[in-house]
């Protein structure tokens, strides 16, 4: 990856996320929209994640006179995550949903009732991996974890 956004960063600039938007844009050949921007400013101003249907009510909710079809949201999500821009999370048949990479790395909670999505960070978890990691001589760059069950609001709706 060739972007100067540093994505190990807390937080970032959106001037700076734009540029290195721009010029992905550019190595693969295609002109910067302003439907693109869009879908990225939306993500970057999300603190959710995102289904593409979702990104796209959402766009379609705050910029309505802008055309953006679905198909351009699929096909700019797949070069954000192609290039690390975005990470997403698999939800089998109910697609994936996205977030922007730029947060402070952090590991997920994800009900299979509702779909709710947890954030968290583990300290001791962290130290784990990389000891995990270490003691098998493996240069770990990245990693991900997500944890599967239900939610505290759906296992007490289950309860009554």
């Amino acid at each position: 990856m060739d972007s100067k956004t540093d994505f190990t960063a807390k937080t970032i600039e959106y001037e700076q996320l734009l540029e290195d938007f721009k010029a992905l844009l550019k190595r693969n050949g295609l002109k910067f929209t302003i439907q693109r921007e869009v879908v990225l400013e939306t993500l970057y101003n999300s603190d959710e994640h995102l289904t593409p249907e979702a990104l796209h009510k959402k766009i379609q909710a705050r910029y309505p006179e802008l055309k953006t079809g679905i198909a351009t949201i699929y096909r700019t999500l797949g070069l954000l995550e192609s290039e690390d821009f975005v990470t997403s999370l698999s939800f089998g048949a109910q697609g994936k949903k996205y977030e922007l990479g730029a947060k402070e790395h952090h590991d997920h909670m994800i009900c299979t009732e509702c779909g709710r999505i947890i954030e968290f960070v583990d300290e001791e978890i962290e130290k784990r991996q990389h000891r995990i990691a270490d003691a098998h001589g493996f240069k770990m760059k990245d990693h991900s974890m997500q944890i599967y069950g239900i939610c505290a609001s759906c296992q007490k709706s289950q309860q009554h």
